[in-house]
């Protein structure tokens, strides 16, 4: 079967258009309903004040660890290595890449349970387990915004930069046994 040359071109063209058919327009957005941007932008936004308002000074950090039980987690969203090196006694480790609904609700079953939060951003002295993060990347305002968007009510937040060598807050892990 002899098929001319425009013909030829004409069913290219046509497999061109037809393959590109799901490309979407220049600056039309490309749908996806797992990704919601305006929505986390909603959490953002009204989760600021309540967030300024639940962060803790060391002392209510420690008091609050001393009323710890079955009604207060602390939460460590650092990796796994890292928070095998060094965390705050007591604390469960959920690596932040790790939050699902089905995960959190293993580590925080009750969504009004007291949640008690810190990152790398916290602590200086400690380069390799509390490695410093850029102020707008740390892990507590991604940990904060994720618990909300889990529905997760009750959340408190260690406020202050902590030397790890002169802080109360008591440590576990493989680099303090070290010292």
């Amino acid at each position: 079967m002899n098929v001319s040359p425009s013909l030829a071109f004409a069913i290219a063209l046509s497999c061109v258009a037809s393959a590109r058919a799901d490309e979407p327009v220049a600056g039309t957005p490309i749908q996806n309903p797992l990704i919601n941007y305006a929505q986390f932008q909603n959490i953002v936004h009204r989760s600021g004040e309540p967030r300024e308002l639940h962060r803790m000074s060391e002392q209510q950090f420690l008091d609050a660890l001393r009323e710890t039980g079955t009604d207060t987690v602390v939460l460590d969203a650092r990796s796994a290595p890292m928070y095998a090196l060094r965390h705050i006694k007591g604390a469960v480790n959920l690596p932040f890449t790790d939050f699902t609904a089905e995960t959190l609700a293993r580590v925080i079953p009750d969504k009004s349970t007291k949640v008690m939060i810190y990152c790398n951003n916290n602590f200086t002295g400690s380069p390799i387990s509390f490695a410093t993060k850029t102020a707008a990347a740390s892990l507590n305002l991604s940990t904060y915004m994720s618990l909300v968007a889990y529905g997760y009510t009750n959340i408190y937040e260690l406020g202050p930069l902590l030397d790890v060598n002169t802080t109360r807050i008591p440590f576990e892990g493989t680099e303090v046994a070290l010292r």
